[in-house]
């Protein structure tokens, strides 16, 4: 495999605009053919509907880190990396967030996180932040730090974010059958698998400048 350093992903915006393009364009499709099928909307405390919710909010820490690795990153594949991961996660917040329009439900909930996932109280950190996600402690550092300990707690701190996604992702995967839902999911952990993997290599790169 090329080394990450070199390859593609991190050499260009064009990637994270290009799949936030094909997600609105497969959404659009999506919409006009699968509720045909499903005419039935998620109801408010079901699976889809928390799903949707809460990887909103898992995804809004995801886009806050990756703009700080795109403003202060060392690396310019740790920028374009940031900048990437910004983009595709505040294009997908979209989707999510025009799909509990389209159900009639609050963006919203009162809910506790992970409320929609078996055993998710277990997977909620002092109970209330997501799998992955850091603590307002651990953002704090990455905001204030520089050089390449920006890379090197960006990278640190994604792969354990991207790993948490990845678990509420596989459970949203087994406990819905709307099909918009299952769509976007299995994007999601198709494109943050392999990301962790590049951002491994990436972390071995690095390490070695």
């Amino acid at each position: 495999m090329t080394d990450v350093g070199n390859s593609p992903r991190f050499s260009t915006r064009g990637l994270a605009l290009s799949v936030a393009l094909a997600l609105l364009v497969g959404l659009a499709i999506g919409f006009g053919v699968s509720r045909l099928a499903a005419p039935s909307t998620p109801a408010d405390d079901s699976a889809a509907a928390g799903f949707a919710r809460d990887m909103s909010t898992h995804h809004a820490q995801a886009v806050a880190m990756g703009m700080i690795a795109a403003k202060k990153g060392l690396a310019p594949e740790v920028r374009t990396l940031g900048e990437d991961i910004a983009l595709t996660q505040q294009g997908q917040i979209g989707i999510m967030s025009q799909w509990l329009r389209d159900w009639s439900l609050n963006l919203n909930s009162s809910a506790k996180p992970m409320a929609w996932m078996p055993d998710g109280d277990k997977s909620a950190l002092n109970g209330n932040l997501m799998p992955g996600m850091a603590t307002p402690q651990e953002m704090t550092a990455l905001e204030n730090a520089s050089g390449k300990d920006v890379d090197t707690l960006f990278l640190e701190m994604m792969i354990k974010h991207h790993l948490g996604g990845v678990h509420m992702v596989d459970a949203v995967l087994t406990a819905t059958d709307d099909p918009d839902v299952l769509w976007l999911a299995k994007g999601m952990k198709t494109r943050q698998t392999l990301e962790i993997s590049e951002m491994q290599k990436l972390q071995t790169t690095l390490a070695k400048r």
